[in-house]
C-alpha cells in the first residue's frame, strides 16, 4: 500500500524522506481528495496483467513508454533530476507506474502544504492535470517506470507559477467542490 506524508521544510538533500516530526500520515482518502488516484499491480507481470490491460482500454491510455531513470541509464541525468524536481504542472494528468526501483511524488494540498508521496513497485498514479508537483528518487537512486498517456504524449512542464492555464483554473474548481 502506498505511504504519504505531510513534509518538512528542510532543504537538504531531496532524495530523503522529508518527514514532520512526529510524522504526520496523508490517507489514500486525502489525496483522492486532492484528485490524485492510486492503484497497486503485478508489476512482475505488467507484460500480461490483465488488470492493466483493462485500465489502460477503460481510461483510453493509447500511448506508453518506460523510462529507467538512473546515472547509468538516462542521458543528462544530473540535469533531468533538477527538472524533475522543480515545481510544476501539466495540462493533461500524469500517470506513472512503478515497475522497478522506487521513488517520490510530491504534491500540493488545498492549504499549498507540500504532500510525499512514497512510490514503490507496484504503484500507479495519476495526477490531475493542473496539480502542482514534482518528482524525485529516493536515496536508492533507481526507477524504472511506465508512463501512460490519453493520445499523443505531451511532455511540457509549466513551473510555478502557471496559474492562468485552463488546467490550473478547473483543477482549483475540482479543489473547491471537494471543500463542500
Amino acid at each position: 500500500m502506498v505511504e504519504a506524508w505531510y513534509m518538512d521544510e528542510s532543504q537538504e538533500d531531496q532524495r530523503a524522506p522529508h518527514r514532520l516530526r512526529p510524522n504526520c500520515a496523508v490517507s489514500l482518502e486525502q489525496l483522492r481528495r486532492l484528485g490524485v488516484a492510486y492503484r497497486k499491480l503485478d508489476a512482475d507481470n505488467y507484460e500480461t496483467d490483465p488488470c492493466l490491460k483493462e485500465i489502460r482500454r477503460a481510461e483510453n491510455y493509447s500511448w506508453m513508454d518506460i523510462v529507467t531513470i538512473h546515472k547509468d541509464e538516462l542521458p543528462n541525468y544530473e540535469e533531468k533530476i533538477k527538472t524533475f524536481y522543480e515545481e510544476h504542472l501539466h495540462l493533461d494528468d500524469e500517470i506513472r507506474y512503478i515497475l522497478d526501483g522506487s521513488g517520490y511524488f510530491d504534491v500540493r494540498d488545498k492549504d499549498d502544504k507540500w504532500i510525499r508521496i512514497s512510490m514503490k513497485k507496484g504503484d500507479m498514479i495519476t495526477l490531475p492535470a493542473g496539480i502542482y508537483h514534482r518528482f524525485t528518487l529516493d536515496e536508492n537512486n533507481y526507477v524504472k517506470a511506465m508512463r501512460l498517456f490519453v493520445g499523443e504524449p505531451v511532455w511540457t512542464a509549466y513551473n510555478r507559477p502557471a496559474d492562468d492555464f485552463p488546467a490550473r483554473k478547473q483543477y482549483m474548481k475540482f479543489l473547491a467542490e471537494e471543500a463542500q
